[in-house]
Order: C-alpha cells, then structure tokens, then sequence
C-alpha cells in the first residue's frame, strides 16, 4: 500500500510594499514544517482556477487599500470564481489582511467571497497593522515586526497540521 498522496495548502497574495509578502511567507514557513503538506505560495497574478482546484486549503493574504482587499487579489478572485464555483465546497481557509489602521472591511470581503465560494474559515482572520497613515508611510516598504511574523507561523502551522490530520 502506497503512502497517501500529500495535500496541499495553497497562499495566494499581493504585495506591494513588501508586507504582506513577508507574512505570506511567514505562514508558508510555520506550514512547510507540518510533514504531509505540500506548501505552495503564488502572487495572485500567478495563481488561477487550477491553482485553487489542486489545493485542498487555502491561505488568501492582501494588504487593505482603501478599506478594501488589493484590486489584483480581487483580480484573483474575479479570475478564478466561476470556474470553481461548487468544485470546492467545504474546504478549510484562512485571511491574512496587512493594514495602515483597520484591515476588517478587507477580511470581511474575503469571507463574503469565500462565503459564495462555500469554504470553511477555520482561523480568524490574522490582520497585521503598519499603522502607515500618511502617503509617504503607505508607500514605503515595509519591514514586519518579529512578533507579527510568528503570528504567521503559527498560523501556517495550526492550518498545515489540521490539513495534515483531517481536522478539516
């Protein structure tokens, strides 16, 4: 009897000032240490309705701009929506949203999204804040706090070990 085939955790973000790719890839870090899963992180100008339908859990990750996630994670979303609409119902996802202040219109937007996608949120929604108010601060790159990045591994971590077990 052969070994069961890994499953795979599927993060998809957008970045801009290098925030949220940096917690991107802190969850991608906590989860690639959870044998039997497989970790793929994509920019969401990268991933498609394959992308989603290869996966059987999902990190989705973008910064908030203007209350509302990035245009090229909604991009993402607009692309790969119909084409997989009914093919993935009930399976597990979690939102990462990097924020100047609030970031919960961003994460309620996911989990509308999802939602129709009829996915499972199995994390509350990690929302980081930069606390960037001004356009010279929202501009700038980034560097996330140790702190903040953890948050991501363990994130990536609790997701990547569920997967792992069947828990979700």
């Amino acid at each position: 009897m052969s070994a069961p085939s890994p499953k795979t955790l599927l993060i998809v973000y957008h970045s801009t000032t290098g925030a949220t790719r940096q917690m991107a890839e802190a969850v991608a870090r906590g989860a690639t240490d959870e044998g039997g899963v497989h970790v793929r992180l994509l920019k969401a100008t990268d991933a498609g309705p394959e992308d989603v339908l290869g996966a059987d859990a999902y990190v989705f990750a973008t910064p908030e701009n203007l209350a509302a996630i990035a245009g090229l994670m909604k991009d993402f979303f607009d692309r790969c929506y119909y084409p997989v609409l009914d093919r993935i119902n009930g399976r597990p996802y979690a939102t990462l949203v990097c924020a100047g202040s609030d970031g919960s219109n961003a994460a309620r937007q996911i989990a509308r999204i999802a939602t129709g996608w009829r996915l499972r949120d199995v994390a509350p929604p990690l929302i980081v804040c930069t606390r960037a108010q001004t356009p010279e601060a929202i501009l700038a790159p980034k560097l996330i706090p140790p702190a903040d990045l953890l948050q991501g591994e363990e994130l990536g971590a609790a997701l990547a070990a569920g997967v792992a077990m069947g828990a979700f």
